[in-house]
């Protein structure tokens, strides 16, 4: 858990955001420590441990990581979703408001009530991540670097946009769907995603559910506003 040209970042008020657990959720739990036993995903996040500071800036490599080659394979996607995202580890849970616009590949997140940390904002440009709360600014390659350096957490975030359509990430495996053609299931490394919806004739699901082996769990109701 327990993620993309300019998002138009004028996302005010409440409602569900996020993945999670996001993205999710997410953020502004720098209390927990990250757990010895590295969590996997495809694409596997940095392995980085330090807690969120007021600022830092992680140095991004010369080549395109798995996360921003699964972000610019993303269709044309474009979005605006809230809803409620919830976060479980072996050590607490966690839940949060969100709402989450999304442009192609760029997205934006604001998060309000994740562990009373106030409001959050993660967002995403196809290059490098950022998140600005009250505490600070901090920065990284991935969205996936950017939760592990700002909680200890690791969460399938880059597998979100797709999932939020009721797609499988291109690294996704053994996906399921059923007799309509909807997406019920889908394995990103030890994540497991399932996909609930609110009718029969819904193509899009309304709830989430990733789970890893290790205790993290990410759920998120999604409420679809364009």
């Amino acid at each position: 858990m327990h993620l993309l040209p300019a998002v138009t970042s004028k996302v005010t008020g409440l409602s569900v955001a996020c993945l999670g657990i996001s993205s999710m959720l997410l953020t502004g739990c720098q209390s927990v420590q990250a757990t010895t036993k590295p969590i996997t995903a495809k694409p596997v996040a940095t392995g980085m441990t330090n807690p969120m500071v007021n600022t830092q800036t992680a140095t991004a490599s010369s080549t395109t990581s798995p996360e921003q080659a699964a972000a610019s394979t993303l269709p044309s996607a474009q979005f605006t979703i809230n809803g409620k995202i919830g976060m479980t580890t072996p050590q607490q849970a966690g839940s949060a408001f969100y709402i989450w616009t999304q442009q192609g590949q760029n997205f934006a997140i604001e998060i309000a009530g994740a562990m009373n940390a106030g409001q959050t904002k993660i967002s995403y440009n196809g290059q490098s991540a950022t998140l600005t709360n009250e505490k600070g600014t901090i920065n990284a390659a991935t969205p996936e670097e950017l939760l592990l350096r700002a909680t200890g957490w690791q969460a399938p975030i880059s597998q979100l946009p797709y999932w939020i359509q009721g797609q499988p990430a291109p690294s996704d495996a053994n996906d399921k769907k059923d007799s309509t053609n909807r997406l019920v299931s889908a394995q990103n490394g030890d994540w497991t995603a399932t996909f609930s919806y609110s009718n029969s004739n819904n193509k899009l699901p309304s709830r989430l559910t990733a789970s890893h082996p290790d205790g993290y769990k990410v759920v998120m109701t999604i409420n679809r506003l364009s």
